[in-house]
């Protein structure tokens, strides 16, 4: 049996909300450097609770579009996102063995795209 083709749009949804949930680690490592219960930390905390009760939504509706083996291949996307925010935002080095992580995820990722059940 043939998978349905994935339309450009709902494909564009998918990756923009991986991109949104991946900044839930940002906001999730903002609030660790903060004191417990001080009202960064509160700030920071509800936002990681914000964007991962609205990634909820949104995924929910992707899943209406997509073949839950490809929506969730495509998870993996996530990581690189935390290697970027982690270097924008905390100044944190992207290694070669990074690097090649990544490239074994998108990898990965493109086998089970393209696979045929």
């Amino acid at each position: 049996m043939k998978r349905p083709a994935v339309k450009g749009k709902v494909f564009l949804a998918l990756q923009l909300s991986l991109l949104f949930s991946s900044l839930s680690g940002v906001a999730s490592k903002m609030a660790a450097k903060q004191p417990s219960l001080s009202l960064p930390f509160c700030f920071y905390y509800g936002l990681v609770l914000l964007i991962m009760v609205g990634y909820a939504f949104v995924w929910q509706q992707i899943l209406h579009y997509l073949p839950l083996t490809f929506a969730y291949a495509n998870k993996g996307v996530s990581l690189v996102w935390g290697m970027i925010w982690g270097a924008l935002f905390f100044q944190e080095k992207i290694t070669w063995n990074m690097i090649l992580g990544a490239v074994v995820i998108f990898f990965g990722i493109y086998l089970v795209v393209t696979s045929d059940e």
